[in-house]
């Protein structure tokens, strides 16, 4: 069995929907609550569902694991208990990456474009700790998965015990289904959308600086089915570890991605743009742009989405549908 942390939530519910279309059984570890998310698990066989608190006792009984898929974590850029994420986003990972390596079994974990900050040292997913030690994410979530990166980097540097098969996966904006439940961090699509079926002109932050354009602030969106594409590919192919970006390699504009998202729903673009809130502006990215050298060169080929195919698809077929689910 595969066990996903997370995998009631975004990206995690879009891996457990394709490993149940495998065939694959797969355990689910996260805490639904009352914000919906059974409905992102609701179409799909699910081998077991386990507690966040009781994940240490079900792992010390030694279950039958393939491998552990770990997308979970507090995700919210704006967040601001340090205590609460470093217990989640780092401690648990590495617990989990020392059961890994005590078990013999491989580890592919979240970790995120947060973790370039500005963006100033680059978007080279470089694992090595000179490289890393460069970085300076701009929240704490971005932090958070930085430390844990490094702290792997340090692991391997020194020789200690790892995972037969590991691989970090810093996936830049993801945008898809099941995203529902995230409230505020609900992708720009799923907001423009509901703009835009609301007859409403789509509403952009005002770029505050002079070099950029209004609207023109890019980012590297990414459709979720290619990170799942991502993950599937690598539990098929346990010769390759490493950390690893996750975008298109192309970055593109908001107003891109807007317009791409008038066109799904069949309307002439109408934007206006509002200022940038005073609280989001230090930490605010103006251009995302993940370099994908590392990943192509250890074997993966398959092309990425283009926003106007992965909006339309989003759009159509999932956001406008009767059931928006996956």
């Amino acid at each position: 069995m595969i066990l996903v942390t997370g995998g009631a939530g975004f990206i995690g519910s879009n891996i457990v929907a394709t490993l149940a279309a495998r065939g694959e059984e797969a355990v689910v570890c996260d805490r639904l609550r009352s914000d919906g998310k059974w409905r992102n698990l609701a179409k799909h066989l699910v081998a077991e569902l386990v507690a966040p608190e009781a994940l240490a006792g079900w792992l010390d009984r030694a279950p039958p694991v393939r491998a552990i898929v770990h997308m979970g974590a507090i995700s919210a850029t704006t967040e601001r208990d340090g205590d609460l994420t470093a217990a989640t986003n780092i401690t648990l990972s590495l617990a989990l990456w020392d059961w890994c390596a005590a078990h013999a079994v491989p580890l592919i974990y979240a970790s995120s474009a947060a973790t370039y900050g500005d963006g100033a040292a680059g978007f080279d997913d470089d694992a090595s700790p000179t490289a890393l030690a460069k970085l300076r994410p701009l929240n704490l979530y971005g932090w958070s998965k930085h430390a844990f990166d490094r702290r792997v980097a340090d692991l391997i540097a020194r020789g200690r015990p790892r995972p037969p098969h590991w691989a970090g996966l810093k996936f830049f904006n993801v945008y898809g289904p099941n995203e529902y439940h995230k409230g505020h961090m609900i992708s720009v699509v799923k907001r423009k959308a509901e703009e835009v079926a609301a007859g409403n002109p789509a509403t952009l932050f005002r770029s505050h600086r002079p070099d950029i354009p209004d609207g023109h602030q890019a980012r590297d969106f990414i459709w979720v089915g290619d990170c799942v594409d991502v993950v599937l590919w690598l539990l098929d192919h346990p010769e390759v570890s490493g950390l690893f970006n996750v975008g298109t390699g192309r970055a593109r504009t908001y107003v891109d991605l807007t317009r791409a998202v008038f066109a799904a729903m069949n309307r002439a673009p109408e934007i206006s743009f509002v200022d940038t809130p005073e609280h989001l502006r230090a930490q605010y990215q103006y251009f995302t742009q993940a370099r994908m050298e590392r990943l192509r060169e250890a074997g993966y080929a398959r092309a990425f989405t283009p926003i106007e195919d992965g909006v339309a698809t989003y759009v159509r077929d999932y956001l406008l549908a009767a059931d928006p689910y996956r």
